[in-house]
């Protein structure tokens, strides 16, 4: 399996978080991307909340430059 990450960056919050995640599994990052939402977001640690990190992961490692930061939906 590929190299993954998760962003911050790309996803607009009133904190501005700068945390970017990866790792060489899909398991380890998941568990990873919790504990950040928990500690430092403030979440709760559901099946709903695993789901939706789980669908904003992407193959590769996070870009040194910050991306753009999706619309708020």
């Amino acid at each position: 399996m590929s190299r993954q990450y998760i962003d911050c960056r790309e996803y607009p919050s009133t904190m501005n978080c700068s945390v970017a995640l990866s790792a060489d599994s899909e398991s380890e990052l998941l568990d990873a991307a919790v504990q950040h939402a928990v500690a430092v977001h403030g979440h709760t640690d559901t099946p709903e909340l695993r789901k939706q990190l789980a669908s904003m992961f992407k193959t590769g490692t996070p870009p040194v430059q910050a991306p753009a930061q999706k619309a708020p939906a």
